[in-house]
């Protein structure tokens, strides 16, 4: 008889991983028993030899589904014989945390959610092992009922016994409850209670009216998505004008019905995860073009929660939708909602009704949000389902450090042995709201993965809400701050994504980011490893007049770009500005008043939106880009288009390269006095995206002829562009560059955590 100590490491807490173990134990006669570690599973197995392997064979490459096994130990060992096997009571050790993310509704749970002989009949929190709130729950590890939210609610009798059986889908699923023992649902300020509050909902939902409903993470605004009234009274109550609203449709059929959905797609969007999927929309699509002003694309998502199955399908005789507005519940700038009273202080007036429920959100979790490119997703936010599932670096130090993130998009990263956790969306944190959520989470977070960090590490820029948090952080522990750049950090990101040790040529485009000569950057190329990074290039430098109102107001880049080169006369011509505007704007250029020298990609894109007249400012970020980008992607002309007569290559001076965007700016408005027809227009944006493509290809070509560098890695919140991202992969890559992409981590700013914490943990640490 042979006894083996097993230790199992990954996400192998609340997926089922224990009473999958002591099944598969039974199944091939093995006695002994397995228990949480906090940082991994131990089993003890004894039995033949041959039935031992058969056993970790099993355990090792068949687990649940939701499990991911990262690495698996196992040594002989002596110990008296056991009788059974048996799951004991778990323990806390030390070592690496791998926390579960929430885990969408299973088909198995939405099976017996709608069979009226089943006891959890229509109940709104029915979970299993497989499925069920994990992450948002958890008050501290190892996962057990004790140390989550659900310990507020004792189980019954029927319960206890499925939680203890091996033969139940419930073994040993810490959520488990059922309508007698569990959370229940409420119309806020109102008597009704469970499935009537829900039937209230659904009846209100179909009368136009807008509903606060309490998820897994936080809050949601809801309407009926077919309801053009209600979903344009929801945008002024929000005061949300033009960003698009996410949907959420009642099962895949509708979404084939109403969107276009290759293969890839259809997997991520009804797996375990469910993303906001942002999906082309059908030329003979119902959804109003309130959801999505000017998109070519909307942002669907399936069911994911009990609660939203009921919205759809509670059996009470109401006709109703099977498309949903699901939009983050929250006040603009501020975090997603969480309880009841966040929900009367910030969403209230948004709102004709709250649907809440008692069981407590420990961690906000918005939804995540991904586009699809290449043929794999490309994160937009990484939150609800992915987070804090980690990046594993080699090569990397021991250090324990909290990287703080960015302004914008903010998430944070703990580093521990070598795994960098991002945590899930906080938001924007120039709203003291966030601010206050973001350390929150931070606690919180360094509660669950027991990290004490030794270094904290946060961005430059000087005027950030989150440096000044770092700097407050490391003054509370007594503990260093580094501080470092912006871009660099977008380039480090996406290296740590990709696994990438080497050397490489990072292009990093964004809004805007502090440089270390103290202006602003946003168009970089830099040699880069996790060492530190030489800036060798850059898009041109202009004057962005204005201070912070130039980040919306898109026609003053555009007068920028163009008052050294056409003057007054075109930007008069093309609806910029009048001609005293125009003078005053020259004259702030000139005297620098109010105005900074720029190399911001971001702000590039909005003045080449504002000279086509797309759009002149935008009402939230990215606005203007996306625009550009949507008429770009209408263009019968795509790839077809010459681009011969447009300036292509760098200026170099002094070893130093410029992309010539002032140039391309005259170009673009010139070609555009001469025709402004909409035709020409689509034909126009689709060049500016090539012209610039092929600038980055120009200037990557000198890189490489000047340091031998050959990999590209391509970051910053430009870069969400999916255009511009295909065509400057493809230049790149068909000129025999190796080209790193994101996929699960944005490019964007809620990305950069990432790029920081790798900084930190492999200095001195590089092969």
């Amino acid at each position: 008889m042979l006894t083996e100590k097993i230790r199992v490491f990954g996400i192998v807490q609340g997926v089922g991983f224990r009473p999958f173990t002591a099944v598969t134990a039974e199944k091939f006669h093995i006695k002994g028993t397995v228990a949480n570690k906090g940082s991994y599973v131990e089993i003890f197995a004894q039995g033949s030899p041959e039935n031992i392997n058969a056993f970790m064979d099993t355990v090792r490459n068949h687990p649940p589904e939701r499990a991911m096994i990262l690495e698996m130990e196992h040594d002989s060992c002596e110990r008296e014989p056991f009788s059974a096997f048996a799951i004991i009571e778990s323990e806390k050790e030390t070592g690496n945390i791998f926390v579960s993310p929430d885990i969408a509704t299973c088909e198995k749970c939405r099976t017996e959610l709608f069979d009226p002989h089943n006891r959890r009949y229509l109940h709104p929190f029915i979970n299993c092992t497989q499925c069920g709130p994990r992450l948002t729950i958890l008050d501290a590890m190892p996962y057990d009922r004790e140390r989550t939210s659900m310990k507020e609610f004792p189980m019954c009798p029927e319960c206890r016994a499925e939680y203890e059986s091996p033969l139940s889908r419930r073994y040993d699923a810490q959520p488990v409850c059922c309508n007698q023992c569990g959370a229940e649902v409420y119309l806020l300020d109102s008597n009704l209670k469970g499935n009537e509050a829900i039937s209230e909902v659904r009846r209100q939902i179909m009368n136009g009216k807008i509903i606060a409903i309490k998820g897994i993470g936080g809050f949601h605004l809801c309407c009926n998505a077919y309801d053009d009234n209600a979903v344009k009274r929801l945008r002024i109550l929000k005061n949300r004008p033009m960003k698009p609203f996410a949907v959420m449709m009642k099962d895949l059929q509708t979404v084939q019905r109403e969107c276009e959905l290759s293969e890839g797609q259809q997997e991520l969007l009804t797996g375990w995860q469910k993303p906001i999927m942002l999906l082309k929309k059908r030329l003979k699509t119902s959804i109003p073009e309130s959801i999505a002003p000017d998109n070519l694309t909307v942002g669907v998502m399936l069911p994911y929660a009990p609660v939203q199955m009921l919205l759809f399908d509670e059996p009470d005789g109401i006709q109703m939708t099977d498309c949903l507005v699901m939009t983050s519940g929250n006040a603009r700038g501020a975090p997603i909602c969480r309880s009841d009273e966040d929900a009367r202080k910030e969403i209230s007036g948004f709102c004709d009704s709250i649907l809440s429920h008692n069981r407590k959100i420990r961690i906000r979790a918005d939804d995540s949000v991904t586009d699809w490119l290449d043929g794999k997703p490309y994160m937009i936010r990484r939150s609800r389902g992915f987070a804090p599932l980690p990046i594993m670096l080699k090569h990397a130090g021991n250090r324990q450090v909290l990287a703080i993130g960015g302004e914008l998009k903010n998430t944070f990263c703990i580093a521990k042995n070598g795994l960098l956790y991002a945590s899930p969306y906080v938001g924007d944190t120039a709203d003291i709201r966030t601010v206050t959520a973001l350390k929150e989470s931070i606690s919180r977070m360094c509660g669950l993965l027991e990290a004490e960090p030794e270094i904290i590490v946060s961005d430059m820029h000087p005027m950030y809400h989150t440096v000044s948090i770092a700097e407050e952080l490391a003054r509370e522990k007594h503990i260093p701050l580094v501080k470092i750049q912006h871009h660099y950090a977008h380039i480090l990101s996406c290296m740590a994504e990709n696994g990438c040790s080497q050397k490489v040529i990072g292009v990093s485009l964004d809004g805007t980011g502090y440089g270390t000569d103290g202006t602003i950057w946003g168009g970089e190329f830099l040699i880069s490893d996790y060492q530190g990074f030489e800036r060798v290039g850059s898009i041109q430098p202009f004057m962005q007049v204005g201070g912070d109102i130039s980040s919306v107001e898109g026609w003053r880049i555009a007068v920028s770009l163009l008052r050294e080169t056409l003057g007054e006369n075109a930007c008069l011509r093309l609806g910029l500005c009048d001609s005293q505007t125009y003078r005053i704007q020259k004259m702030m250029a000139e005297k620098q008043l109010n105005s900074v020298v720029s190399t911001s990609c971001g702000r590039l894109f909005d003045g080449i939106s504002a000279i086509l007249r797309i759009r002149q400012k935008s009402t939230f970020e990215g606005e203007s880009a996306t625009a550009l980008m949507t008429i770009a992607e209408k263009s019968p002309c795509g790839e077809k288009i010459n681009i011969s007569g447009f300036t292509v290559n760098p200026i170099e001076n002094n070893g130093f390269l410029r992309l010539p965007v002032l140039a391309l700016a005259q170009e673009i408005a010139e070609r555009y006095l001469y025709d402004n027809s909409d035709y020409h227009r689509q034909y126009l944006a689709y060049a500016f995206h090539a012209v610039l493509a092929e600038q980055i290809l120009r200037t990557c070509q000198k890189i490489r002829s000047q340091s031998g560098l050959n990999i590209c890695a391509l970051s910053g919140g430009v870069f969400q562009n999916r255009l511009l991202t295909y065509l400057c992969k493809e230049r790149l890559q068909n000129d025999g560059f190796k080209v790193l992409l994101h996929s699960l981590i944005p490019p964007n700013d809620g990305g950069i955590c990432i790029g920081q914490s790798a900084y930190a943990v492999m200095q001195n640490n590089q092969n």
